[in-house]
């Protein structure tokens, strides 16, 4: 009802979910995904799995879009839940637009970086390299975590430098994954994973540094007498 003395209906801005709600929520569904692929996967006799990066060849770039989708079996998705959660969380707080690009980033630069050397390293049989095929989760995983540890260095800001050193703390051991060792793990998959994060956070950083950049007090020339 309007008019003097009456009432006048409004409408009602619907309640914004906090911005780490929406984080969670974006996180846990990217896994229950991974869940549900890789059930699927279990049950079809692990078809989904030669989908994966090969190294060079042709056909196997398609695997850079679908590698991270993919695990070996149940105890490789399960190692990498965890971190997953944990830093895909933590990235997704750096605001929801950065946290999808730096994804998009590390995802397909990372993947594209496995196709160039993932065969670095790999065994010969009668002097011909044994094809491999790179799949999991742990290239975005390393992508995650270098992309933490490096962005608030490159923002300047307090409240991500501190995320990024207590990420390093934490989870900085795993970065020893990057170098050649364990037999059947892509050390070649989290090394370049890594690198796209260090890219993507540079990239994405480009707000705040340009914003420094312009703060930074201009000096006269000086001139020669």
């Amino acid at each position: 009802m309007t008019g003097t003395g009456g009432y006048s209906a409004l409408p009602v801005e619907p309640k914004k979910r906090p911005a780490w709600v929406v984080g969670a929520l974006t996180i846990l569904s990217f896994v229950a995904l991974l869940y549900v692929i890789e059930a699927y996967d279990s049950v079809t006799g692990h078809r989904l799995d030669s989908n994966g990066i090969r190294p060079l060849e042709t056909d196997g770039l398609t695997g850079v879009l679908f590698a991270p989708l993919l695990h070996s079996n149940w105890e490789h998705l399960i190692a990498n839940t965890g971190p997953a959660l944990v830093l895909g969380f933590l990235m997704t707080l750096a605001g929801l637009s950065r946290f999808i690009f730096a994804t998009a980033i590390i995802w397909i630069l990372g993947g594209l970086g496995t196709w160039l050397i993932g065969n670095l390293g790999a065994p010969t049989y009668n002097g011909m390299v044994v094809e491999t095929n790179h799949i999991g989760a742990s290239g975005l995983i390393f992508g995650w975590l270098t992309f933490l540890i490096v962005f608030g260095f490159f923002t300047r800001k307090i409240w991500e430098i501190v995320t990024g050193v207590v990420v390093l703390f934490i989870y900085g051991s795993i970065l020893l994954g990057v170098l050649p060792g364990t037999f059947g793990v892509s050390w070649q998959g989290h090394l370049c994973g890594a690198v796209a994060g260090v890219l993507a956070a540079y990239l994405l950083s480009g707000p705040e540094r340009k914003t420094r950049a312009l703060r930074r007090p201009v000096r006269p020339p000086s001139l020669n007498t």
